[in-house]
């Protein structure tokens, strides 16, 4: 199972504890799934297609607990004619039909039938609560992230613009920056920094999923950190070998154009100290005079007997 299934199961859950919370969440369902359909004696009911059982089972409990409807009015399971997707239920008996979708403000009292609209209707979503569960069941219906061990990457896709704005809004009112972008004919709106992620599923209550988000993404951090230096370490290992092998380059070309008595006394005995000990560290060189010197010292000599050399090369 993904890590992103993972998720949904544990949203599928999360009903909400008050009843203008679940209208929320029942209603960002009915807008991904629901269409109307109308029987052979002309009564209409509503249909909820949909592939994954979760949200099946999810809206199986929001129905339930939003308006005590139960089971039998249910039509679930069965083989859809349309698609070869699951039929998730099927509301029969034009009073439930209608009090229900009046509730969730998607019914239309002109034309007496559903009106799903572009999006949830706002005076569903006045509360912090209710769009919390608006912000689940967009996962649940049409979002995914990628597995934070491979990155960080959190989108809903959405099949209109005022839907994903939508979302956006809703999202930046919790302090998330939400991005969109147009992929063949959806509306997609990601995130994609670590803590955003983070925050979005602490909102969305799935805290197992955020728990185990976080250790993720600690792990690899520390994984990035011992990665970045052993790196750092290696790239100054290099580093220094190749100014070690530099400078004694630098003292074996003067020792054979003009020996090392050509050098004055302090950078003659550097010469002889750095030729004796081409692996040590300018601290461990510095160690090797009589008082001691520093590495700014030692530094300072043999940058002084590159110059040397350098000039001497001039005249060759």
């Amino acid at each position: 199972m993904s890590f992103s299934r993972d998720i949904k199961e544990e949203l599928e859950k999360q009903a909400g504890q008050a009843r203008h919370c679940r209208l929320a969440e029942l209603a960002t369902i009915l807008l991904c799934y629901a269409a109307e359909e109308v029987l052979a004696d002309g009564t209409k009911s509503l249909v909820i297609v949909t592939e994954h059982e979760t949200i099946v089972r999810k809206y199986f409990t929001l129905l339930k607990k939003a308006f005590n409807i139960e089971n039998g009015l249910f039509d679930g399971g069965e083989p859809c004619e349309r698609t070869n997707a699951l039929v998730e239920g099927r509301i029969v008996g034009q009073e439930n039909y209608k009090e229900m979708l009046q509730a969730l403000k998607m019914w239309d009292d002109e034309r007496e039938e559903f009106a799903a609209g572009k999006k949830v209707s706002n005076l569903l979503l006045k509360t912090s609560c209710c769009r919390r569960a608006f912000l689940r069941g967009c996962y649940l219906c049409i979002g995914s992230m990628s597995d934070p061990q491979k990155g960080y990457h959190l989108e809903f896709l959405c099949n209109n613009p005022e839907f994903a704005g939508q979302i956006v809004d809703i999202l930046s009112g919790f302090g998330i920056e939400g991005r969109t972008m147009l992929r063949r004919k959806y509306h997609v709106v990601y995130i994609k920094e670590s803590e955003a992620i983070s925050e979005l599923l602490n909102i969305m209550e799935a805290h197992v999923g955020l728990m185990n988000y976080e250790n993720t993404r600690i792990l690899k951090e520390i994984g990035n950190q011992i990665n970045r230096k052993a790196n750092f370490e290696a790239a100054n290992i290099i580093k220094s070998v190749n100014t070690a092998n530099k400078q004694i380059a630098d003292i074996e070309y003067i020792s054979k154009k003009k020996g090392l008595d050509y050098l004055p006394e302090n950078l003659r005995i550097m010469a002889e100290i750095r030729l004796e000990h081409p692996e040590e560290s300018y601290q461990e060189l510095g160690a090797f005079f009589d008082p001691p010197i520093g590495k700014s010292g030692v530094n300072h000599r043999l940058r002084k007997i590159g110059e040397i050399a350098e000039k001497l090369r001039t005249f060759d």
